[in-house]
């Protein structure tokens, strides 16, 4: 196999960085998925009852129900917003790893 030039070899390097940098987002984003489905499921169980409670270190406490959903709400737009953001990084990265990638099989098939 021909040895890669020493900016192909960077532009690899560059391309690992993408992958390690899309991965990080992909799992933060999978958590913060997860959140926006506790909190949905949250909001729907109080929809269901009259009383609520919510937890505060140790304890459980109860809590005014439409502070507490306001709470959640607020939480939950939040969370769709980080959702979002990440999405748009996610997108950035892969379409910079995709151009890198080209250039990375343009200069091998040049070689």
């Amino acid at each position: 196999m021909a040895e890669l030039s020493k900016e192909a070899e960077e532009k690899v390097s560059q391309l690992q960085l993408y992958e390690q940098s899309l991965q990080n987002l992909l799992s933060q984003k999978q958590q913060f998925q997860m959140r926006l489905a506790e909190i949905e499921s949250a909001l729907k169980e109080l929809e269901k009852t009259d009383s609520a409670y919510k937890i505060v270190g140790n304890i459980m406490v109860s809590s005014d129900k439409a502070e507490l959903k306001k709470d959640l709400e607020s939480k939950k737009e939040m969370s769709e917003l980080r959702v979002k953001a990440l999405e748009k990084q996610e997108t950035q990265i892969k379409q910079k790893a995709e151009k890198l990638q080209e250039e990375v099989l343009n200069s091998i098939k040049g070689d």
